[in-house]
């Protein structure tokens, strides 16, 4: 009985965890150089994922792209690239509105 009882503490800790991913962080572990401007240009949101915070392993730029899962992980250097492009279009949509 005393079995059953550990048993089924331990599956019901396991999906606690598995449900809140209060456990493990998630961390790129590679990141992509080459993204295509099409790609970029869906961009409605990004964060930096720093090596120095001491969770994640490498430095990277996370992408969340309009219409994707998932977030691209992407090197920290497109960062100036992503700023121009998101300014571009926030001056493309400022000159649409005053017309």
């Amino acid at each position: 009985m005393e079995l059953k009882l550990g048993f089924v503490i331990v599956c019901l800790w396991a999906l606690t965890i598995n449900h809140s991913d209060a456990g493990i962080p998630k961390c790129c572990m590679v990141t992509k150089k080459d993204i295509p401007l099409r790609i970029l240009m869906k961009v409605h949101r990004w964060d930096m994922q720093l090596a120095s915070s001491g969770v994640c392993d490498i430095s990277a730029l996370i992408l969340h792209v309009k219409d994707m899962r998932r977030p691209i992980c992407a090197h920290p250097k497109l960062k100036k690239t992503l700023m121009l492009i998101q300014r571009r279009k926030r001056w493309s949509q400022s000159q649409s509105t005053t017309l």
